[in-house]
């Protein structure tokens, strides 16, 4: 035999010379829940390990992981339901908690990378992430929101905008309000390929924010659907998309690797939270080894394609790197 594929793994460090895809970090950003309160630390259930914080107890768990090495964060805002309404007007209002959180952190953290969430569901009292009307979800009503609610986070301090809504045109709509405003150096992480998948349960039961009639499918995606997902993405860059966002990741790291092959822009992919209960729930019964797990299933989605990976395992896993 001339070739012995076996020769370039026989020692760690030749594994280590010749590994085709490197995880670091540097490439996870991690998802944090923020409620209204000073003190809060409460457990949420279907995701053993994660947290909805209150300001304080928010701070220290960014000082914490800052001090493992993780920079980027995302921000999702517990919204007590008598701020709730159709419209959902306290998603700009400068006396949101989730702004004032958000300035709170980069004025005590200004090394930390902050992305925001930009969608109607968790300020609306129907639950869905554009205005319902005799139930349908209105598309160029919810625009003007959307935009309104980015601008407020870039003035908060934001520096990635993330409209998670699915709303045809909104990347335009946000980049034009954000460039006359001359938030130009804010960037806007677009859900190009967010589906309508079932993944999605223990975040909805995080924020409280599951439709109260009907479903996500008239604008979110067919999981069924590939090229649709190159569409989305063209769409999103042609308006002013600096990052391209496939959620869920790990069913669909095919789609991730399709925009990869097509788009110089960053992909990102978000490890829902259905995925990480998955694991986390099997790793506490012995099932699996975590953080064996959770390297491999990273590597999987970096291997894909993505630049980067929003992931409730990033502060584990930053651990894990320590031990």
């Amino acid at each position: 035999m001339y070739q012995r594929p076996r020769r370039n793994r026989k020692s760690p460090a030749i594994r280590k010379m010749v590994q085709e895809t490197q995880l670091s970090v540097s490439h996870l950003i991690y998802p944090l829940f923020v409620t209204h309160n000073k003190k809060d630390k409460s457990p949420i259930v279907s995701m053993p390990g994660i947290h909805r914080w209150g300001m304080e107890d928010l701070l220290q768990e960014i000082e914490e992981c800052l001090a493992l090495g993780v920079e980027n964060f995302v921000l999702f805002p517990v919204i007590p339901e008598e701020k709730k309404s159709k419209k959902g007007e306290y998603s700009y209002d400068e006396n949101n908690f989730y702004l004032k959180v958000a300035q709170e952190i980069k004025k005590r953290f200004p090394e930390a990378n902050l992305m925001s969430d930009v969608a109607l569901d968790p300020y609306s009292t129907d639950g869905h992430d554009g205005i319902v009307e005799n139930g349908v979800i209105l598309n160029d009503e919810t625009l003007p929101i959307l935009s309104q609610m980015s601008l407020a986070q870039a003035q908060a301090g934001f520096d990635i905008i993330g409209p998670s809504d699915m709303m045809d045109g909104r990347i335009a709509a946000i980049r034009e309000i954000l460039d006359v405003h001359n938030y130009t150096n804010t960037s806007i992480m677009a859900y190009s390929a967010k589906y309508a998948s079932a993944f999605y349960g223990p975040f909805r039961d995080a924020l409280d924010s599951a439709p109260k009639a009907g479903d996500k499918k008239t604008y979110q995606m067919n999981p069924a659907n590939k090229k649709e997902a190159i569409l989305e993405a063209v769409l999103d860059v042609e308006e002013g998309a600096d990052f391209l966002m496939v959620k869920p990741a790990l069913s669909y790291l095919d789609v991730i690797h399709s925009l990869n092959e097509h788009f110089t822009v960053p992909i990102t992919a978000y490890n829902v939270s259905g995925e990480y209960a998955m694991v986390k729930a099997a790793a506490m019964n012995g099932w699996l080894d975590y953080d064996a797990t959770v390297e491999e299933t990273l590597l999987s989605m970096r291997r894909a394609g993505a630049s980067a990976i929003l992931t409730y395992h990033a502060k584990d896993y930053a651990q894990s790197l320590k031990k």
